[in-house]
């Protein structure tokens, strides 16, 4: 009976991680959105009114971090996604 427990904890805790990992890359991305849509203005892309803008940019320093980092990473956000679900 222990192995069979054993087996099931490691499945539970397999799909408890994969699913963080896949929460974690879904808030990346939204703060990425988030961030292009209230920047946009900035480089000419249609977007909230600047005064929304300049009162939320003292609060966005994380997400200007993640577009930053997301700049950087951007090469291959395929191989990202399909890495995140296993295809080959």
């Amino acid at each position: 009976m222990e192995p069979i427990k054993q087996f099931l904890k490691g499945f539970l805790e397999y799909f408890k991680q994969s699913s963080t990992e896949y929460i974690e890359f879904e808030l990346r991305e939204l703060e990425n959105i988030f961030a292009l849509i209230l920047m946009g203005s900035f480089i000419g892309i249609p977007s909230p009114p600047t005064t929304l803008v300049l009162r939320l940019m003292p609060h966005m320093i994380r997400e200007i971090k993640v577009m930053q980092q997301r700049a950087v990473d951007l090469d291959d956000i395929f191989a990202e996604i399909a890495g995140m679900f296993d295809i080959d």
